[in-house]
């Protein structure tokens, strides 16, 4: 007896999650004074696991880790296409945004 499998495209699973998550672009400021620019749906996880070594391949062994700025955005896509565009900065020009980002 033949058995029926149904696929779906791309385009059909993200209709059918319609509801966005917000994400976040973090600048990381590294024990040895570096930063590191991700993004996270869930910021404290990703804080915890750089922390635990499970981060990115560049902040491991340079802890402790603070976040030196944080970013909301509505979507991943959003999210994503800002964080490309931070590590493409200069160094000077991620301090200055984050001392923008700084409320105090």
């Amino acid at each position: 007896m033949p058995v029926s499998i149904k696929t779906t495209t791309t385009t059909e699973r993200i209709q059918l999650n319609t509801e966005a998550r917000p994400a976040f672009v973090y600048l990381l400021r590294c024990g040895d004074d570096s930063l590191y620019c991700g993004w996270t749906y869930d910021p404290p996880r990703r804080l915890a696991a750089h922390a635990a070594g499970r981060g990115a391949r560049y902040t491991r062994g340079r802890g402790p880790f603070e976040f030196a700025a944080l970013f909301e955005f509505p979507d991943e896509r959003s999210a994503r296409s800002e964080e490309v565009r931070i590590k493409t900065l200069p160094r000077k020009e991620k301090l200055a945004l984050i001392s923008a980002a700084d409320p105090g």
